[in-house]
């Protein structure tokens, strides 16, 4: 029995998130129905994240376990010809017995991006979250390196989690404008559920003068789901890049 590696790029506007489920089209349930074409038996696979509904990746990882006797490329193709067009393998490759797509996991980073212009976007409507008035970046960043650190997170916890413990180690966060494209970056050993969607709705409010930056200081002493600001909607979010 060998364990294999895959690296997953999807577009997750036709998914009800990658959890799967009984009555649900999910990303998870994808994969494993074209598992089971191939291996001609149950091969459940394990994601390192569940990224919610609508949500995107462009490096998400998993790992199963199988007997069969395929290369990794041929694992590639069959796969590939076996899923959705808006799923993609774009690698497998075997990896130790004790390897965990979500356990090994040492750091992930996601991208939100939101569309700040006056036009809602056409071709882009279910990959940005598109917002008119104007954002100031500038102290947009300001107040999201205060998230930089290791932190209780409870503040920026969406409903229903079922994780207890809510600290993470936030390495990296940044925003960044590209034209008309704000791009905001997080880096962190590990996030909560929701975790980044609610902390681009804080730092839109920021952007938008609705709080002063330096009041992420007090959201996160706050550890009060209350204290922070809405949670941005899921189609601006991408799933960048797990390490191990």
């Amino acid at each position: 029995m060998a364990t294999f590696k895959l690296i997953l790029e999807y577009d997750g506007s036709g998914f009800a998130g990658w959890q799967r489920q009984a009555d649900q089209p999910t990303v998870q349930g994808a994969l494993e129905q074209a598992l089971q074409q191939m291996t001609q038996q149950p091969t459940p696979l394990v994601g390192a994240g569940r990224t919610d509904a609508g949500v995107h990746a462009l490096g998400q990882v998993a790992s199963f376990r199988s007997d069969r006797p395929f290369r990794p490329e041929e694992w590639r193709r069959g796969l590939n010809g076996l899923v959705p067009e808006s799923i993609c393998v774009r690698a497998v490759e075997p990896v130790a017995d004790d390897f965990h797509a979500r356990y090994s996991a040492r750091g992930k980073l996601y991208e939100y991006r939101v569309l700040n212009r006056e036009d809602r976007a056409a071709l882009d409507r279910t990959r940005v979250w598109h917002l008119q008035r104007p954002l100031d970046e500038a102290v947009m960043q300001e107040a999201g390196a205060l998230l930089v650190g290791r932190h209780d997170c409870s503040s920026f916890r969406g409903p229903q989690s079922d994780t207890e413990n809510p600290i993470c180690d936030i390495q990296r966060m940044t925003v960044r404008r590209d034209g008309e494209l704000i791009r905001m970056e997080v880096y962190a050993d590990r996030f909560l559920k929701q975790m980044v969607r609610a902390i681009v709705g804080t730092l839109v409010e920021v952007g938008m003068g609705k709080r002063p930056p330096a009041s992420l200081k007090d959201i996160l002493f706050a550890r009060d789901r209350s204290a922070a600001g809405r949670t941005a909607p899921p189609h601006g979010l991408y799933l960048i890049r797990v390490d191990y």
